[in-house]
């Protein structure tokens, strides 16, 4: 902890070797040459086909709501700024009661720091916050919440439809 602040490092990075976690029939990650100077062009230039959950990101209000905000309209203001880390290590479900000693303060980014899902597979069995909790974060006035899994909801549920807040974003993912 240096000068009052503890960096965190939940990026999930993306690149040609590691590739990411997606979903079946999700876009793969493939970077390519445009351009090359050995091949005799002016300059190197490269470009990238991929999908939106590539690496670190945040969902669009779009991905749940058919007239939700698209990716290039959202505000970045609930993005930037100070955020509270939590360690909830070995906890499956993230509940309510997990959040709510936090909600006493007024906290308006949340990152949640889980170490359970894998790097390179888009696997079932990850950290998530439960329906309670996600209302319990809108509830609150939180802007953010973010966790270093796939998704906020269990792989097979959308609970963040539930607790949607057209003024707020209710989760982001990595």
């Amino acid at each position: 902890m240096a000068g009052g602040y503890y960096v965190s490092d939940n990026r999930h990075i993306a690149n040609d070797k590691t590739g990411h976690p997606r979903l079946a029939g999700d876009t793969e990650y493939n970077p390519f040459w445009v351009m090359r100077m050995d091949r005799g062009d002016s300059c190197n230039v490269g470009s990238i086909t991929m999908s939106l959950h590539t690496g670190t990101h945040a969902d669009a209000p779009f991905h749940f709501q058919t007239k939700g905000s698209s990716p290039a309209d959202v505000d970045l203001h609930p993005y930037i700024g100070p955020a509270l880390v939590i360690d909830l290590t070995g906890i499956e479900v993230i509940e309510a009661r997990h959040l709510m000693p936090l909600m006493t303060e007024k906290i308006e980014r949340l990152l949640i720091k889980t170490l359970s899902a894998d790097a390179d597979l888009f696997t079932r069995g990850f950290s998530h916050l439960s329906a309670d909790a996600a209302q319990a974060a809108v509830d609150s006035g939180l802007e953010l919440i973010g966790l270093d899994t796939p998704s906020v909801d269990q792989a097979r549920f959308k609970i963040a439809r539930r607790a949607q807040n057209p003024r707020r974003r209710v989760g982001c993912h990595s």
